[in-house]
């Protein structure tokens, strides 16, 4: 596992430390400083560490002394699967894929319609579902009376990412059993690094909401394409395409207008602190890497599903170790028994992100990651409505015209995207090595 440049993650910690303390005086949901988010951030990494040091070390000793060749006995298997796999990289199922798709064409125009209905439909319910209950979870009070006063409301994110990632864990890990998978070919512990990158990204996401409007923070989701194409370039050694560039320009030009005519107002539901900021863009930094390593693990012969759970497998794991050691664990689950409504909230959460990973991986095999990108990019916009419509957000004409630009340049970027693609099919030159 290669170590990170700690020498710059301490001076990025000492340049975003002083305003994030700013920002906590002033913050009514921290009741201390042990609730500031680069406090509590500390925490979990030093819990992640606890895990991850020693397991450097123990795939070091086994490369080392070539345990692949060396080793018997009862934990063979086991030690082989996590740090040596089956190194042979075939290639991402494109048959598979390209098969399901192909049957999903020679279908009838009325199923194809009711497959699209049912993803469309199965996508939004699932993920709009969710970021209502996201905003629920993190801004709003449980067990508010008139008698007691304003409730009390849970602040500990990472329980939430674990509780997702449970129960992603549990669904592919039954859809792995019940269906048949391709022979599985990755290190085990090659979905640590996924997995560290995501349970972070998620931790900011959730965590944002503290500090920034649900609106902002969809935007921002929108916006990550830069980064993501940042990352291609530093991880993957991708090349782009001017209209991508473009695009890049035309969504960072409407998230400025949509934050810059946010922070002017005076509604307490819009307001972006610096610390709101700066957790956004570490979650869109995580989830670009995220996204960048995952591509390359799907080298390995691997399904779908098969990298949902080998990822949430380490996701688990890192998140119970810190909140076991933390002690939140059963804090948290102390507050799911105060509060009946939060434990519905919570487990209908996680439900909602498993069942949309399922529809993501269904729909992408059906009719592309074209027609998916469609669906996800109309559900950020009803999104944006129906947070307005419900938590009472305010936006401005320009911020809504921000808004436009943004999904115009995301609409854009789709159709450039076919345009491309459709030119390629009609086309077919002989393959020459990308440079």
């Amino acid at each position: 596992m290669p170590l990170f440049p700690w020498s710059l993650c301490w001076c990025a910690a000492l340049c975003v430390l002083p305003p994030v303390l700013a920002d906590a005086e002033d913050a009514s949901l921290l009741g201390g400083w042990q609730d500031v988010w680069l406090f509590r951030l500390f925490l979990n990494v030093l819990g992640y560490a606890t895990i991850i040091i020693p397991g450097y070390f123990l795939i070091s000793y086994f490369k080392r002394i070539n345990y692949l060749e060396t080793g018997r006995g009862l934990c063979f298997p086991v030690i082989k699967t996590c740090v040596f796999g089956n190194e042979s990289k075939t290639g991402l199922l494109d048959d598979a894929s390209q098969t399901a798709r192909n049957e999903s064409e020679s279908s009838s125009s009325a199923q194809q319609a009711v497959k699209l209905i049912f993803c469309a439909a199965g996508l939004q319910v699932s993920y709009l579902t969710w970021g209502v209950l996201q905003e629920r979870v993190m801004t709003r009070s449980y067990g508010a009376t008139e008698v007691e006063g304003s409730g009390e409301r849970f602040k500990d994110s990472q329980f939430l990412v674990f509780m997702n990632r449970i129960l992603a864990l549990t669904v592919s890990g039954l859809w792995c059993v019940l269906f048949k998978q391709p022979r599985h070919g990755a290190p085990m512990y090659k979905y640590s690094f996924a997995s560290l990158s995501n349970i972070l990204s998620s931790w900011c996401q959730y965590e944002a909401l503290k500090y920034i409007s649900f609106p902002t923070q969809v935007l921002a989701k929108a916006s990550k394409v830069i980064p993501v194409m940042l990352m291609g370039k530093i991880v993957s050694r991708k090349s782009y395409e001017y209209w991508e560039y473009l695009t890049a320009v035309l969504i960072s030009v409407g998230v400025s207008m949509f934050l810059l005519s946010s922070s002017t107002s005076k509604h307490p539901s819009t307001v972006t602190t610096f610390s709101g900021v700066v957790i956004l863009g570490g979650y869109i930094v995580f989830d670009s890497f995220t996204s960048n390593w995952q591509d390359n693990l799907f080298k390995y012969k691997m399904s779908s599903v098969q990298m949902m759970f080998g990822v949430n497998l380490f996701s688990c794991l890192f998140t119970v170790g810190s909140l076991l050691e933390q002690g939140a664990f059963f804090d948290s689950l102390a507050f799911m028994t105060r509060h009946s409504e939060f434990a519905f909230h919570a487990v209908l959460l996680s439900v909602c992100s498993a069942c949309g990973q399922l529809f993501i991986f269904y729909t992408i095999s059906q009719f592309g990651a074209a027609v998916f990108t469609i669906i996800m990019t109309l559900r950020q916009a009803i999104a944006i409505l129906l947070s307005c419509f419900l938590y009472g957000h305010a936006v401005t004409l320009v911020g809504a015209l921000g808004v436009a630009v943004v999904f115009l340049a995301l609409f854009l970027r789709i159709y450039a995207r076919s345009r491309v693609k459709k030119s390629s099919k009609r086309v077919t030159p002989t393959p020459v090595q990308k440079v």
